[in-house]
């Protein structure tokens, strides 16, 4: 039986499936409700845009998944991590190609603020629905009831603490991942003696001589 939150109805293939149990596998309650709700306020957010159910589905459940103990490397930023696994899981399942790369770049883009509005509606509907649930923005884009049968299906309590806590260890081990975006705030608040590298710090001691 398909289910429906908010007038969305959840994609019930078997792709979505199985995407939904390896993220429910791998990450938190909080992570797994979170990249649930970031696929519902996308959707209410399309504001006319055709895209694809299943690719913005895949790409709002894996687009955290490099926070994840499983799936977190040390070498590159947290993003990529995701979008890595995310083109992998639609490799296996008959999707590469442009499809497979739309939903990278989704993942891979979605702590980047405006350039994904202007991409295909399944990269703006990750950023869109991302937006609404971590930082607010679009918040009265929607109803008040619409919020509320979400929240009700992917409750929300102590989220604005913890998630906080899941970029902090997500990132860590990985401090120079953080340049040039927003992440490097998260580790400057919450990891002591961490502090950003500065752009202008970078041009002004870089090898050139002027």
């Amino acid at each position: 039986m398909t289910e429906e939150i908010a007038g969305v109805r959840i994609p019930d293939s078997k792709l979505a499936r199985e995407a939904t149990e390896l993220v429910r596998d791998a990450a938190s309650p909080l992570l797994y409700d979170h990249s649930r709700r970031v696929f519902l306020f996308g959707s209410l957010r399309a504001e006319g845009l055709a895209y694809d159910p299943e690719l913005l589905y895949v790409g709002a459940l894996f687009h955290d998944l490099g926070l994840t103990a499983r799936y977190r490397r040390t070498d590159q930023r947290f993003e990529i991590d995701g979008a890595d696994e995310a083109r992998r899981f639609l490799g296996a399942h008959g999707i590469a190609g442009e499809p497979a790369d739309r939903v990278w770049t989704a993942i891979a883009l979605h702590t980047t603020p405006e350039i994904p509005l202007h991409l295909s509606a399944e990269v703006a509907l990750v950023t869109r629905g991302v937006e609404l649930d971590v930082l607010g923005i679009g918040y009265d884009a929607i109803t008040e009831p619409q919020r509320a049968a979400i929240t009700a299906a992917h409750p929300r309590p102590g989220f604005k603490a913890g998630i906080l806590e899941a970029f902090t260890e997500g990132i860590r081990d990985r401090p120079a991942t953080t340049f040039g975006n927003v992440k490097a705030d998260v580790l400057e608040h919450f990891v002591p003696g961490f502090h950003h590298t500065d752009f202008v710090d970078v041009i002004k001691n870089s090898a050139w001589p002027e």
